[in-house]
């Protein structure tokens, strides 16, 4: 994972090192935000970053430092009244709201940030005023290197279990 020119960008630019050279008091952000898009591979990208936080740059998270910006899934739209819905229940519940007699409500589907302008990238994702950040936890991070371990290592058992668990229950993003 440390090989990839992603990786080693962040490394670079949070300034701290890595491993056995990490100096805490060297790291130059003490808000560091990860930003993918709503959807499923978004989810998958989001895991994969957290493992790294969990695996090489625990203090980040123990300090209190991670965040997980939460992009809108939805725009919904009736003349000048436009809403964002983070959620298909939100989307539901704004939806019954905003329809009165005959009137027309246009819902837009985020399946990523490319989607966006940068003015609704702002608004929704970016602006502090207006944006929702999850804190990341050591929990949260613990759990997303469980999933990630159990979902790419070499042990087959625990995954088909995994599969045939969570298949039914399961969302596709098509």
């Amino acid at each position: 994972m440390i090989e990839h020119e992603e990786v080693k960008a962040l490394i670079v630019a949070l300034g701290a090192g890595i491993g056995d050279m990490i100096n805490m008091e060297k790291l130059r952000y003490h808000r560091v935000i990860i930003m993918t898009d709503a959807d499923v591979d978004g989810e998958h990208i989001e895991t994969l970053i957290l493992t790294f936080f969990y695996r090489h740059l625990p203090e980040v998270i123990k300090q209190g430092y991670l965040y997980v910006a939460m992009p809108p899934l939805f725009k919904l739209q009736k003349g000048k009244d436009i809403r964002y819905a983070y959620t298909e229940e939100e989307r539901d519940v704004y939806l019954k709201e905003m329809k009165s007699g005959n009137a027309n409500v246009s819902i837009q589907r985020y399946k990523g940030l490319g989607e966006m302008n940068a003015e609704q990238l702002w608004d929704t994702t970016m602006n502090p005023e207006n944006r929702v950040l999850k804190h990341v936890s050591i929990n949260d991070a613990e759990e997303a290197d469980q999933v990630f371990t159990m979902l790419m290592g070499d042990e087959v058992p625990p995954r088909k279990h995994f599969i045939q668990t969570n298949a039914i229950t399961a969302t596709l993003d098509i």
